[in-house]
């Protein structure tokens, strides 16, 4: 199964599109997740009528009519694999042990904010993945987002991608 991770999209006040290499990514992801900060409803709408399933929740950027289509934290089970989305995470300093404790179901957590790329595993197993943002590159020398593989209930080819500059 194949996983595409993406957050903190901030369209349009960041970026005018979502980056070509992200939606040709659409097609060939079986689950897309989102971490928030979509800031518009049409990113939404784009991702749910060309992803086969979709995971996302709102973050903090995210208005009223985002908040009311999408929930704070959202669950999925995967090839027996549990995961979760939030937006927000806290500070880096102590995040798995954090989020370990708060989330003790969980196989893998995907979160977004920082618009920092982030692969950690927690002490008890717990996986943080945070894709970074396709269009807000803030003090990260690229803008980028993930993807990775499910099979047999194992989360393998976990991969960061760069994205261009924009022009």
């Amino acid at each position: 199964m194949r996983l595409l991770l993406t957050s903190d999209t901030h369209l349009p006040k960041r970026a005018k599109r979502l980056p070509e290499a992200l939606l040709g990514e659409l097609a060939a992801a079986d689950v897309v997740f989102h971490a928030g900060d979509w800031v518009d409803t049409a990113t939404l709408d784009l991702l749910l009528s060309r992803s086969r399933r979709l995971v996302a929740v709102y973050g903090n950027n995210d208005g009223p009519e985002l908040r009311s289509r999408l929930p704070e934290i959202a669950y999925a089970e995967l090839d027996g694999l549990r995961f979760g989305v939030i937006h927000e995470t806290g500070p880096a300093r102590g995040r798995e042990e954090r989020c370990a404790a708060r989330f003790p179901e969980l196989d893998v957590l995907v979160f977004g904010h920082s618009h920092i790329p982030w692969d950690t595993t927690a002490p008890n197993g717990l996986r943080l993945l945070n894709p970074g943002s396709p269009t807000d590159r803030r003090r990260q020398p690229h803008c980028t987002y993930m993807t990775a593989t499910l099979d047999s209930g194992r989360l393998t080819e976990v991969r960061l991608h760069r994205l261009p500059p924009r022009r």
